[in-house]
């Protein structure tokens, strides 16, 4: 499963890709403004050293606008996917920008309807919010499913980027059944490392040790 890290924080996103645990990025409005950078300035920096796709999303709420952001977006870098909403003006803009061969993420899913005509518009990749979902107690995980369900029984080639990534939890249970990406905050990331036995493994170990008056370097 591929990881994308979901900020505009280059600082962030330079840590984890010197681990390896960067193979794409996603951002919205919100993280652009978190982050207190032009768009284009920061979105150009994170592309410098991102080598996978780097997911910059479109604001106009018209086809034709959004067709026209995406490509000034998508001139940014050729790893650029243009992130457009899932709403019938950005199916249509997907549509265009897909077919002029820009990779194209469609975002704010939230049913397996909307992931099937997503796919039908071309997108490259589909973004299910599981953590939304949860809020208003349903099920993301199960969206997930279903939208895998779907893409198999039909081979379309649009990925599943599971979005609203809010705990390690998450990314267990997407890479479980079968999301291709999962896109997640700098610090989700890091706590998959975390587990409370492993800590007090250590503990045991390095007190142990401290008694063995021992020294390795």
């Amino acid at each position: 499963m591929k990881f994308f890290i979901d900020t505009a924080d280059v600082d962030a996103i330079r840590e984890l890709h010197a681990l390896g645990m960067v193979d794409g990025v996603t951002t919205n409005p919100s993280l652009i403004l978190k982050s207190g950078r032009d768009i284009l300035e920061v979105t150009k920096e994170i592309c410098s050293f991102v080598e996978g796709p780097v997911s910059a999303e479109v604001v106009a709420m018209k086809a034709d606008d959004m067709i026209a952001e995406g490509r000034k977006l998508a001139a940014i870098a050729q790893n650029i996917a243009v992130k457009v909403p899932l709403t019938w003006d950005g199916l249509k803009a997907c549509k265009v920008l897909s077919g002029e061969g820009f990779m194209v993420n469609v975002t704010l899913c939230f049913s397996a309807n909307q992931a099937l005509i997503a796919a039908k518009a071309g997108a490259t990749f589909i973004s299910p919010f599981i953590g939304r979902l949860d809020d208003i107690h349903l099920d993301g995980i199960d969206l997930i499913g279903d939208i895998r369900t779907i893409y198999d029984n039909y081979g379309f080639d649009t990925q599943i980027l599971a979005a609203s990534i809010r705990n390690p939890n998450h990314v267990k249970d997407c890479a479980l059944i079968g999301a291709d990406v999962v896109t997640a905050p700098p610090a989700v990331i890091k706590a998959l490392a975390n587990h409370v036995l492993t800590d007090k493994g250590l503990e045991q170990f390095n007190a142990d040790w401290a008694k063995t008056g021992q020294k390795i370097l």
